[in-house]
């Protein structure tokens, strides 16, 4: 096993390399520039720019801009500067003076990393996920059980709406009818140290995760119900919740298990949308902010730290698989 995680890990570099190749490119030729405007909206002189550019070191050819990023370049009193291969992300154009490492893993003084921009996106992202297992494996499982039965339909109609529904949809409805209507919940709040604001960002990231959860449990259960070794288990004498617990559901996880070691790095990865509707300060929203300002840094770091968070967690699904399912051998 140590050998083919040995494997996976190199695999790693083809893919930041591709990655970053491709998001360093496309970047630097869309539109636009990281001083268009500053950050009073006022235009930057053509003086002000080139300078800027020298300082940043955006007047080099391209290719060298990339390799200066990923591997390191020398500057012109000849000393080595490193770049990503030692976890140097840059600098922020946009907030000056501050590493794009700093800003998104570094938290207030006093505080700990879960205070950070990623600490934010990883408490909101574990906390959908808890809120996904929690409801989605029991109604899957229930609904296996019980198919074809009004317990199954109305689950059903639930997950339909869950997969079917856009994340944005369901954060204006929320918005609209528990914070504008009714009151209850807090549209944005002033601190999110309170408890009860995190409520509705959680369940609009979850809902969708839910459903799926709900949905492939299901259909695994299904499956495994129809199984040799579940008609013989029952043969045998065997107690249902036995049967359930013990034969069905250790097999029907597998799947599930699949989805579920993406979809914590698609939590923390893709909340851009969910997170800018409610000014939540995750890593989404600092990503979306950097694209609208084309910082270049802040773009590269985050985008590299996501496929590495990716490809991370898809590790650890093939990994999981052993303890489910003693049959699965990860070959070396």
């Amino acid at each position: 096993m140590t050998t083919y995680v040995i494997k996976r890990l190199l695999w790693l570099i083809p893919v930041i390399l591709v990655v970053s190749a491709v998001t360093f490119f496309l970047m630097h030729n869309a539109p636009g520039g990281p001083w268009d405007r500053d950050l009073s909206a006022r235009q930057v002189d053509a003086n002000t720019q080139r300078l800027l550019n020298d300082y940043y070191g955006l007047d080099k050819p391209l290719w060298r801009q990339y390799v200066a990023y990923l591997i390191g370049d020398f500057k012109d009193d000849g000393s080595f500067t490193c770049g990503a291969v030692c976890l140097n992300l840059g600098p922020s154009y946009r907030q000056r003076g501050r590493f794009v490492q700093d800003i998104l893993f570094t938290p207030a003084e006093g505080k700990s990393i879960f205070y950070s921009q990623f600490g934010y996106s990883l408490r909101l992202a574990l906390l959908a996920l808890t809120m996904a297992v929690l409801i989605g494996f029991p109604v899957g499982i229930i609904s296996a059980l019980r198919q074809n039965s009004w317990v199954d339909y109305v689950s059903l109609f639930f997950v339909t709406i869950g997969i079917s529904v856009p994340g944005f949809v369901l954060a204006i409805f929320m918005i609209i009818l528990f914070g504008s209507r009714l009151h209850w919940l807090q549209i944005i709040p002033q601190s999110w140290d309170e408890v009860s604001v995190w409520i509705m960002p959680t369940i609009v990231m979850g809902f969708g995760t839910m459903a799926r959860t709900a949905r492939l449990t299901r259909s695994s259960m299904l499956e495994v119900m129809r199984m040799d070794y579940i008609r013989t288990a029952r043969a045998k004498g065997l107690m249902e919740r036995v049967v359930v617990f013990r034969h069905m559901l250790k097999n029907a996880l597998i799947p599930v298990v699949t989805f579920l070691g993406p979809a914590l790095a698609g939590l923390i990865t893709g909340s851009f949308i969910i997170e800018t509707m409610f000014a939540f300060p995750g890593m989404g929203r600092a990503y979306v902010t950097a694209i609208t300002q084309r910082d270049y840094s802040m773009i590269m770091g985050t985008t590299l730290f996501f496929a590495v968070l990716i490809a991370v967690a898809n590790l650890s699904v093939d990994l999981v698989y052993t303890l489910l399912d003693p049959r699965i051998r990860l070959s070396d």
